[in-house]
This record gives C-alpha cells, sequence and structure tokens, in this order.
C-alpha cells in the first residue's frame, strides 16, 4: 500500500449540495429560498428570541434580585468529621483537601458544629461558627483564624 493508493471507501463521502449553480442542478434560480422575502435574502432572518415583532418573553418578564460580587462561599466541613483524625492533628484546608472531604478551596474554610469530637486538634480556619468553637476546646484543641 502506498499513499498514492489511498481512497476512501465506496459510499463514505457525499457530494455536497451545490445550491445555485443551474436549473441542471436541480438548485438554481432561487437556491431553494422560495421567491422574495427577508429569508430569501443574504443576511436575511431576525435575531435570537424575535417574536414577529410582539415584545419578546425576555423583555416581558420582569426582573427580580440581584448578584451581590463581594459574597464569599466557604467550604464547609462539620466538627463531627474532624472526629476521625488522630489526635494533635493539625486541620487545614489543604489537609482537608487532601483526605477528600473537601473538593475545592472557594474562599476559605468554615468549621460548623454538626457532631461531637473528643480528642485535640488544632483547626485552622478563616470563619467558625460558636458551637464549633466551643466543642473544639472543650476537647483540648484550639481554633485558629
Amino acid at each position: 500500500m502506498k499513499l498514492n493508493e489511498l481512497h476512501p471507501t465506496k459510499g463514505s463521502r457525499q457530494k455536497s449540495v451545490r445550491l445555485g449553480r443551474g436549473d441542471g442542478s436541480g438548485h438554481g434560480g432561487t437556491s431553494t429560498r422560495g421567491h422574495k422575502g427577508q429569508r430569501s435574502r443574504s443576511g436575511g432572518y431576525h435575531k435570537r428570541g424575535f417574536e414577529g415583532g410582539q415584545m419578546p418573553l425576555q423583555r416581558r418578564i420582569p426582573k427580580h434580585g440581584f448578584t451581590n460580587i463581594f459574597r464569599r462561599e466557604f467550604a464547609i466541613v462539620n466538627v463531627g468529621q474532624l472526629q476521625d483524625f488522630p489526635k494533635d492533628t493539625e486541620i487545614t484546608l489543604e489537609f482537608l483537601m487532601e483526605k477528600g472531604l473537601i473538593k475545592d478551596r472557594k474562599d476559605g474554610l468554615k468549621v460548623l458544629g454538626d457532631g461531637t469530637i473528643d480528642h485535640a486538634l488544632t483547626v485552622k480556619c478563616a470563619r467558625v461558627s460558636k458551637q464549633a468553637k466551643e466543642k473544639i476546646e472543650k476537647a483540648g484543641g484550639k481554633v485558629v483564624q
């Protein structure tokens, strides 16, 4: 087999329909666009959402709400989830990502108070709830913000 002998298999390639190339092609004259009007012309037809001059849906429906551009979203973990780690472990965002408890960094780590803990841990986080802080400190650990 040589490069000059290669060819596509029979029936795998179809000729593209050539519009407006004479009456013999079957698609001459108006090139399947019909006669006159907006759709027959180049660059014709309307933009997305156009409803024939009627007020479009996206303009009929009232606007509501807003997006706060300063919103901060935290990666959340509960005290009960930290129970599995051995005593005197330093809990950080990177450590939890490594262990698979958190999928992405977001804007920092927030520890919430659901669950119990019975041994000391050092928790480094951006935010912590009152309950979580109390539980960690009661178990002999400390929270660093």
